[in-house]
């Protein structure tokens, strides 16, 4: 069970990294001025603590259960574009999430 734990926290670990990386992107001016902007600092911290927990994952998950788990992230990540950065997520991007969650349902059921 806590395998199972590990690699939900990393999932959403993963989540608030990539969301915090965004931010970085959407507030910096340059590159270099993004890299050292602390949500990207905070989202690069984020994506660190979440392989470290899909690390503890992997001791006792299969890694064709745990990586395609880590796909709901792509889920997870679409939906809060939409709500925080009013990015577009139309009938495809909806087909698309659909298709990852039928998959990750079917990979996983005993």
């Amino acid at each position: 069970m806590l395998h199972y734990v590990a690699l939900g926290i990393s999932i959403l670990l993963g989540v608030g990294g990539q969301i915090l990386l965004k931010k970085g992107a959407t507030e910096s001016a340059t590159f270099a001025r993004q890299l050292l902007h602390l949500p990207t600092l905070m989202g690069l911290s984020l994506y660190v603590a979440s392989a470290l927990l899909y690390l503890i994952a992997l001791r006792r998950l299969p890694v064709s259960i745990a990586f395609p788990s880590v796909s709901l992230s792509y889920v997870a990540v679409a939906m809060l574009g939409n709500l925080v950065f009013q990015e577009p997520l139309g009938v495809q991007q909806l087909a698309g999430i659909t298709v990852i969650v039928t998959g990750v349902v079917l990979l996983s059921w005993n």
